[in-house]
């Protein structure tokens, strides 16, 4: 008791009406010491007046030298800002203060026991932040980047980050969950939990559990505009997407009966993405994943992969049958839906790192090498057929070209039957000797062929019973 007497006297002792007090009790003191007169009903009446005006006078100045100093805290924009800076740089002082709290990339930064004070305080976001302000009766605000001054009676319902995000569920890179623990339990453990987290069965049975990438974030607006605290997020920064994004309950039901989880914001798109795969794995076999099964070569992961972006970007999408083939029938994307109302966007959804009993992965590359094989084989028949009519097309043309060339010098007139075998031989022979001695390069080939051309045409001057006329003789026999 006495110990919180004396402890209230130094707190008023140490206000400006407290000093000025002492101060005048020291100097009457001083002066009662000193003998000096300080009698009389006009003596008694200035000391009051002057210490009631040095008290207004303290109180007022120290008012105005907060007010001026408390705006050089913050960058505050406004008179209004000014003015509640100045009232939580008071209250800081007669420790009836609220929370002051930082909020960087979405995560409130505080010191112990911060966020359970109550009173008037302050909170500042940087440029990747957005919260919900909330009483305990009521949602009352959607903070965005900037300073905000809270009342006395609310607190944080939420903060969330406005970057993309990047999540990654299922099975690690280097992660081997299909095969037996080769290290500790722990380790064991943690790597069998993340092979569920998106582990499916194929139509054929066979379990599969990939490694599944979602990049996503709150919605942004079309266009960025300042907040109230004058601050434009290179982010940007929706405020009902925000509000719907913390305040919107999406409830996970457990295994057990009464069993239920709330999601977080950041939580659900990993959560649909990972039901619409379950849903689209079924409908394909094991070797479909890997092989052609469209008319456009796509195989069955890149369906997948294709229609989960789908499913998460737009309205309506066109539905699967039961082989992984489109069957032309659009439906409603309700994951689409439940995004939206949550005031979340996914930008991009991958799939890799695929993985599945050793085994079967054994079963898929024999099966690759015998398709491989017949592949193969049907394609060295197909070139072998090629080949032959290639070959067939190019003995016709040169049969073609040869009786041109052959027949050039029978060709534009009208002539008679040669009585003369050799003179017709000797006509056939003499253009193909100029073709090739024109259009041929030169070479052994093209050389041994002049020399066959050589031997036929002096074998017909030799055995010629007409031999031509000489120059000598008129052109007579």
């Amino acid at each position: 008791m006495i110990g919180k007497l004396f402890n209230g006297i130094g707190k008023f002792l140490g206000t400006p009406a407290g000093v000025i007090i002492t101060a005048n009790v020291i100097w009457q003191a001083v002066m009662w010491w000193m003998d000096v007169p300080t009698t009389g009903v006009v003596y008694y009446l200035v000391s009051f007046f002057i210490l009631g005006v040095d008290v207004v006078v303290a109180f007022v100045l120290r008012d105005q030298l907060i007010h001026f100093f408390s705006q050089f805290v913050l960058p505050i924009q406004n008179p209004k800002q000014r003015a509640e800076i100045a009232e939580r740089v008071k209250n800081f002082e007669n420790g009836k203060r609220g929370p002051a709290l930082f909020v960087k990339n979405g995560r409130v930064i505080k010191h112990e026991g911060e966020a359970d004070k109550r009173g008037a305080g302050l909170i500042v976001l940087d440029t990747a932040s957005a919260l919900v302000l909330r009483t305990d009766t009521e949602i009352t605000d959607t903070v965005g980047p900037g300073i905000k001054f809270t009342k006395g009676d609310e607190y944080i319902a939420g903060s969330v980050d406005l970057r993309a995000q990047w999540q990654f569920i299922g099975p690690l890179a280097t992660s081997q969950p299909f095969l037996h623990p080769i290290s500790s339990p722990k380790e064991y453990n943690e790597t069998q939990a993340r092979r569920q987290q998106t582990g499916g069965l194929t139509r054929d049975g066979f379990e599969i559990s990939p490694t599944i990438s979602i990049r996503f974030c709150i919605k942004r607006p079309a266009q960025r505009v300042p907040t109230e605290s004058g601050v434009t997020s290179y982010y940007g920064f929706d405020a009902d997407a925000v509000r719907n994004a913390i305040t919107r309950e999406v409830i996970q039901l457990g295994a057990s009966e009464n069993s239920k989880v709330r999601l977080e914001w950041n939580k659900l798109p990993a959560h649909l993405v990972v039901n619409i795969w379950r849903e689209y794995i079924r409908k394909f076999k094991l070797g479909d994943l890997f092989t052609a099964v469209d008319k456009n070569g796509a195989s069955g992961l890149q369906i997948i992969e294709a229609a989960i972006n789908k499913r998460v970007k737009q309205a309506n999408v066109e539905a699967l049958d039961e082989t992984g083939i489109g069957n032309g029938e659009w439906v409603e994307s309700h994951e689409f839906k439940q995004l939206q109302s949550r005031g979340l966007e996914i930008m991009e959804v991958r799939i890799h790192n695929v993985l599945f009993e050793p085994a079967l992965e054994e079963q898929i590359i024999q099966q690759w090498s015998a398709e491989w094989l017949k592949i193969a084989q049907k394609e060295a028949g197909h070139l072998k057929e090629m080949e032959n009519l290639i070959e067939t097309a190019a003995r016709s043309e040169a049969s073609r070209s040869f009786a041109r060339i052959a027949s050039r010098q029978f060709g534009g007139k009208t002539t008679l039957p040669q009585e003369n075998p050799f003179k017709t031989l000797q006509l056939l022979i003499q253009p193909l000797k100029e073709f090739i001695l024109n259009e041929s390069a030169a070479g052994s080939d093209t050389e041994e062929e002049l020399k066959k051309l050589d031997e036929i045409w002096k074998w017909l001057l030799d055995n010629n019973p007409n031999p031509p006329a000489s120059p000598a003789s008129g052109g007579k026999p």
